[in-house]
């Protein structure tokens, strides 16, 4: 008599068929396994807002017009009237580590570009939060109190809600 089953070819006569079925089922559940530490261990990066394009800060020297600004970096996040003009480009960079997992945040940054009252730039900023603090990446120094600080607050704030 032939056995109608035929899907394990190396299989013995004695008891063969069931132990070939088992051996289906570890691998299967190892292909899954595999599968789901493979997605675990693949994180997803996301860029939200500006995306500051290489070497543009280095575009922008002190003196140079807005219109240069708005040519270099584009058109900026919001705008500010603090003793002069001030462009704000803001961005966010988050991960998480699979799809069902909340967003973690990498980095924040407002790019700052401070005019004077002829509508040259005077200082160029590039704030992010170093040990919990507002930090000038460019300037290498921790924004102080006053009417700068008590405009980026809220928009680090504002950015630290998902």
């Amino acid at each position: 008599m032939i056995d109608k089953v035929q899907s394990c070819p190396n299989r013995s006569l004695s008891g063969g068929a069931s132990a070939c079925w088992r051996g289906l089922r570890v691998f299967a559940v190892a292909t899954v396994c595999l599968a789901l530490a493979s997605c675990w261990g693949m994180g997803e990066e996301f860029q939200k807002g500006y995306i500051l394009p290489p070497g543009a800060l280095e575009q922008i020297p002190i003196g140079a017009s807005q219109d240069q600004v708005l040519i270099v970096m584009g058109t900026p996040s919001t705008v500010a009237t603090l003793n002069g003009e001030v462009f704000y480009y803001i961005s966010q960079r988050t991960e998480r580590a699979a799809a069902f997992m909340p967003d973690k945040v990498i980095d924040q940054r407002v790019i700052a570009v401070y005019f004077d009252k002829n509508r040259q730039v005077r200082r160029l900023a590039n704030y992010g939060l170093k040990d919990g603090k507002i930090f000038d990446f460019i300037s290498r120094t921790t924004a102080t109190s006053g009417q700068e600080l008590s405009y980026l607050q809220p928009l680090f704030k504002l950015l630290s809600f998902n």
